[in-house]
């Protein structure tokens, strides 16, 4: 019995299946999700051959030390922005042996939110080393922490397959 709805799992497993026969790794690099990404591809039996590593960074001190996200990027812009989750993929994508990486940040809830960034908003980003970058700011709203959670990881996966295609 999975610990992740049947929709995830089936977005897991194509990733798993495509990444397999293609011979391409994947990173991930999380806030708001915790880990939640990496758990969802590593539910999937023989996904030891494509996740190389994920960060579950939550802190802005483990952005920076992790992957390698400037000080002036987080006091300038935030934790939660798109300038921050380009440099969180940009970090996880070079600190791996991944082909492609996907970075999230976010607000997730119940508090912490403000009319800047709300509960609810999420940036994603995914990049390739073939040159690939797309970003995507997510206002899934004040839905409750583990369905905005859930609703990052399934758009986080969408974005590594959208990346994956040639």
């Amino acid at each position: 019995m999975s610990t992740f709805p049947n929709d995830i799992i089936v977005q897991a497993e194509a990733i798993i299946r495509d990444f397999t026969s293609a011979g391409l790794m994947v990173s991930t690099a999380e806030s708001c999700t915790g880990g939640l990404i990496a758990g969802a591809l590593t539910e999937v039996s023989g996904s030891s051959s494509v996740v190389d590593r994920g960060f579950v960074t939550y802190t802005n001190t483990a952005k920076m030390e992790m992957l390698g996200v400037q000080e002036e990027t987080l006091i300038r812009f935030g934790a939660v922005s798109e300038e921050t989750a380009r440099q969180m993929v940009h970090g996880a994508l070079f600190r791996s042996r991944a082909a492609i990486a996907v970075a999230v940040t976010g607000v997730a809830g119940p508090g912490g939110g403000s009319v800047e960034k709300p509960v609810g908003l999420v940036h994603l980003a995914a990049k390739s080393r073939s040159g690939g970058l797309i970003h995507w700011k997510m206002l899934y709203g004040d839905i409750g922490r583990g369905e905005v959670r859930l609703a990052t990881v399934r758009t986080a996966l969408g974005m590594i397959q959208e990346l994956a295609q040639p």
